[in-house]
């Protein structure tokens, strides 16, 4: 874990199959460059493309990457997969969120200790909101109206308020937070800290971690069941995913691929998703049995698939190494099409 960060930028090619990232170097806001080409362009055969099933009152059918080595976000068409538009993003860009009407994109820049905020008709830059050290998730609360940024660097959470787009409180969580999700009614936020192994409970309502549950050695991705009742966490340094039941803490492990840096849950709760950044895979977890019940192949050794983002019709995946991203339909769990980027996709939101 902690030999990335020793790491030079851009110094020797990696050996297949191992990350230069650990949870920890990317909480803390430390760009590390890949040394894998970049494939072209391949789509699959596919039943029929893959695209949002509402409308939106902004610009619908879009699927946003960040491509953290070259500062830019990736605006992909979800209907036909082509990449739109690419526009400047901030230093180093991760996590990324949508609003729910689609006007705004907001984007951690790790590099920069700051979040972007994207107008989605004109896809440019309109503010920038000045958070803590080494930002790189976000969680956008299901009303909307609250931003939550994890900074790695200065073990807090950046509560913003979308309305004013101000920072509206600042709260202490555990060390090297890297990603974040809320319960469904919203009275909950969950922060995966990789560096105290545990997740921060915060209460919304008062803005204080209310409690902190286990969770693994290295915890850096989490999601929620839909029912509330599970929380899901990619713990990459122990090669697994916990399954986390909220009312008692208690954990029970799935083994999945080396290095699982991110978790999505489907929207029915059936699937979870864990991207497996050693061997290239997504594993695939029946949230009933919890245990995989299918391995999805998405490149070889050095593919390092990142993040996930799961809707009713398709789970998207960004490959750091690959300089791509992945869309499987979630019924077949088949690639349906591969899209090339920027370089070092991280994170992806979907309008």
């Amino acid at each position: 874990m902690f030999s990335a960060l020793r790491t030079r930028v851009g110094s020797g090619r990696r050996r297949p199959g191992r990350t230069l990232r650990s949870a920890l170097a990317v909480s803390m806001g430390i760009l590390l460059i890949s040394c894998t080409p970049t494939p072209s362009v391949k789509k699959e055969s596919a039943p029929a493309p893959i695209a949002p099933t509402e409308p939106v009152a902004g610009v619908s059918g879009r699927v946003y990457v960040t491509n953290q080595q070259d500062n830019t976000l990736s605006v992909i068409d979800a209907r036909t997969y082509e990449v739109v538009a690419t526009v400047p993003a901030g230093v180093a860009p991760g996590g990324l969120a949508v609003t729910k009407d689609g006007k705004h994109v907001y984007i951690a820049n790790s590099g920069s200790a700051r979040v972007s905020v994207l107008d989605t008709r004109s896809n440019k830059i309109v503010r920038t909101v000045p958070v803590g050290k080494g930002p790189t998730g976000v969680g956008l609360s299901p009303d909307g109206r609250s931003l939550y940024v994890t900074n790695g660097r200065s073990n807090t959470v950046s509560l913003i308020d979308t309305r004013t787009s101000r920072v509206a409180a600042t709260i202490p969580v555990g060390k090297s937070p890297v990603n974040v999700a809320f319960s469904r009614d919203g009275g909950r936020a969950y922060v995966a800290n990789a560096g105290s192994g545990n997740l921060s409970v915060i209460d919304t309502r008062t803005r204080r971690v209310a409690r902190q549950l286990p969770a693994g050695r290295s915890p850096v991705g989490v999601a929620l069941t839909p029912d509330g009742e599970s929380a899901y966490v990619a713990d990459e340094v122990g090669k697994q995913v916990l399954a986390v039941a909220i009312r008692t803490g208690k954990a029970t492990a799935v083994q999945v691929g080396e290095g699982p840096f991110d978790v999505a849950v489907g929207p029915d709760g059936r699937f979870a998703y864990s991207a497996d950044l050693g061997p290239g895979n997504v594993s695939v977890i029946d949230t009933g049995k919890n245990r995989v019940s299918a391995t999805i192949a998405l490149g070889p050794p050095g593919t390092d698939p990142f993040n996930l983002e799961v809707t009713p019709r398709a789970v998207y995946v960004t490959n750091q190494g690959a300089g791509t991203l992945t869309v499987i339909d979630p019924a077949s769990h088949k690639v349906v099409a591969t899209v090339a980027l920027g370089a070092g996709p991280y994170g992806v939101a979907v309008s």
